[in-house]
């Protein structure tokens, strides 16, 4: 079992495009969605999947089990899975020793661009890059599984608005 911890925060500019190391299309849905534990399908540019159960209420880390699946085993889950599907790109940028990922989400999420920093234990302390804006993290609003699986009528409180799910 791995540990996911993780800090989420809003992109204020395009400044990090500068800096992208890599760029992923991902789709992702949900099998299972519950308070405290999620069953998401993801495919990363067409050629990978992954079923991934996510399991804790933690703000920082929740306990994390990931494994590869066949394609076609996700495209059946993604059809069959609750909500709507995420689709989004995942940049990767590097940023005084931590690879950030910032994710600009298209479809029913257009316009929404949240940066995530992986970390190795809830004490660490990254530099924020001056295009981050405010902290999400814990913020129920900017997860994936409720952008997929809660009607996505409201306005965020950053400005951002997005179309209805």
């Amino acid at each position: 079992m791995a540990k996911e911890i993780e800090r989420k925060f809003l992109v204020t500019s395009d400044a990090w495009r500068q800096s992208v190391g890599s760029a992923t299309p991902f789709r992702q849905a949900y099998v299972v969605s519950m308070e405290d534990r999620s069953l998401r399908v993801r495919t990363k540019g067409g050629q990978t999947a992954t079923l991934t159960l996510k399991i804790g209420l933690g703000r920082l880390s929740r306990d994390e089990f990931e494994y590869e699946i066949p394609m076609s085993d996700a495209e059946e889950m993604i059809a069959l899975a609750i909500g709507v599907v995420i689709e989004k790109t995942r940049y990767t940028v590097d940023h005084a020793g931590f690879v950030w990922e910032v994710d600009v989400f298209h479809g029913v999420h257009e316009g929404l661009v949240i940066a995530e920093v992986e970390l190795q234990s809830e004490s660490d302390a990254p530099a924020l890059p001056a295009w981050i804006g405010r902290e999400v993290t814990g913020d129920r609003r900017y997860s994936n599984q409720i952008l997929a699986t809660e009607n996505a009528t409201m306005d965020r409180a950053d400005g951002l608005s997005h179309k209805t799910a």
